[in-house]
């Protein structure tokens, strides 16, 4: 047995009606780093989970280099080195017309190991919880899995905490519930934190279809072009999957993550083997002239195909209140998927999450806000995410819609396969540690496109 296939103990479950400083829904990466982060500073945490680790999640499996950085911190970075992983040296990105450009990640960065690893979310996912589940007990906190929520309180347009049950809504289960001044949602694209903080309380949408991604991911081995435990993670632009993209990220020696994805609105135009991922994916891998001699005598694993959703983080062009939607109101606070944070261009979530979860336990004083997290703190929490992440996911915004142009994205791999700032600035978007400040600038952008 794998480290990351065993059982995690979580301790006693907390009695019906009991309180603490924070509630974390959801114990993906970014709901636990934002219980750990919490209980760093001394809070009592509650940290629920669905599920019962060991546990999948369907995902690109790319970990860049700004992850990296609060998977370090949290005392993470040492327990994924110790398990099988993909060191990520490179990025490949291909045009429809077949221009290829290969950005060599920063020396520097390599040679820190912190410019990107690829490994599957069912070992990256589960050290993340099994470390918050050491720091949430360690001070005083309780963690809880197979718990289903099945409602978040509300008193005078404040979140007051949640019930639910074991087994989820269909259980027979009896319900417990839980207070907290502070409840943080981080259940994904469906969270239900997050729908209670936008379509309850204050009535706006929690869902855009025009800023929401389908995806479809399968494991295989053995496929052609990948050597080792190092090297690129690739993503193509190709004519038949245009608006969406193809990607091929290697997640250890011999195992690669092959999917795709494209936005739901986009998806639903489509006609044809468009309509389907599955079906479109397959079409690439069997017919599709560049790929079908890289997958010739490679196998699917059983039981990997799998779909899911990813809400983007692109401004929206009326947001009824924040950008790029609202995340938090009195009581609580969204992270990660919850908070509608996936980079629009490149698909890559779980950096900007774990932002968003220390962002989080920073806009929270257990002391201060121990009668209720005031609406003023909340606005501070969504301006200040906007305000670290918002430049660098409108600039992805802009490249997402290039890529319905092919004629532009044969001409934009072509430039930035001959032109150095511009190969920069697509890395950056991935796996710098941060993604740097002058791509941000539409001059840049200008600049860098259009001069020679």
């Amino acid at each position: 047995m794998e480290s990351w296939e065993g059982p995690i103990d979580t301790g006693d479950v907390p009695s019906d009606g009991s309180d603490f400083d924070v509630i974390v829904v959801g114990g993906g990466p970014c709901g636990a780093a934002a219980a750990a982060y919490n209980a760093m500073n001394g809070c009592k945490v509650l940290l629920l989970e669905k599920e019962v680790w060991p546990r999948d999640k369907t995902c690109g499996d790319a970990v860049g280099g700004k992850s990296l950085t609060h998977v370090e911190e949290l005392g993470v970075k040492a327990m994924i080195e110790a398990t099988p992983y993909f060191r990520v040296d490179s990025i490949v990105f291909g045009s429809a017309n077949g221009n290829t450009v290969r950005v060599m990640l920063p020396k520097e960065e390599f040679e820190k190991k912190m410019a990107g690893y690829a490994l599957p979310r069912v070992q990256f996912d589960y050290m993340m919880f099994k470390r918050s589940t050491e720091l949430v007990l360690g001070a005083g906190g309780a963690v809880i899995q197979g718990f289903g929520v099945t409602e978040v309180g509300v008193e005078d347009g404040r979140v007051t905490g949640v019930t639910g049950r074991f087994g989820g809504r269909n259980s027979t289960e009896p319900e417990i519930s839980f207070r907290a001044p502070l409840t943080i949602g981080a259940g994904g694209y469906n969270c239900p934190v997050a729908k209670t903080v936008t379509e309850v309380i204050h009535g706006e949408p929690m869902r855009d279809d025009d800023h929401y991604c389908g995806a479809y991911r399968e494991y295989w081995e053995g496929v052609g072009g990948f050597e080792g435990s190092e090297g690129p993670i690739e993503i193509h632009f190709i004519d038949e999957v245009i608006p969406g993209y193809f990607w091929i990220f290697p997640v250890r020696e011999g195992l690669v993550n092959v999917g795709i994805g494209m936005v739901i609105s986009e998806q639903r135009k489509q006609k044809g083997i468009k309509k389907s991922l599955k079906q479109l994916q397959k079409w690439v891998i069997e017919e599709h002239p560049k790929f079908k001699v890289r997958f010739e005598g490679a196998r699917v694993v059983p039981g990997s195909q799998k779909g899911w959703q990813l809400p983007f983080g692109s401004p929206r062009k009326n947001p009824p209140s924040f950008q790029p939607r609202r995340s938090a109101t009195a009581g609580a606070m969204c992270v990660g998927d919850a908070a509608s944070l996936v980079d629009p261009f490149t698909g890559e979530g779980i950096g900007n999450g774990l932002v968003s979860s220390k962002l989080a336990s920073e806009h929270f004083d257990k002391d201060a806000h121990s009668r209720g997290f005031p609406e003023e703190a909340a606005i501070a929490y969504m301006e200040e995410i906007w305000g670290t992440l918002g430049k660098e996911l409108s600039n992805s915004y802009r490249l997402q819609k290039w890529v319905k142009r092919k004629w532009l994205m044969n001409w934009f791999f072509g430039k930035a396969s001959r032109k150095e700032e511009l190969a920069d600035m697509l890395t950056g978007m991935i796996a710098d540690k941060e993604a740097s400040k002058a791509l941000w600038s539409p001059w840049f952008l200008a600049k860098t496109l259009l001069l020679p």
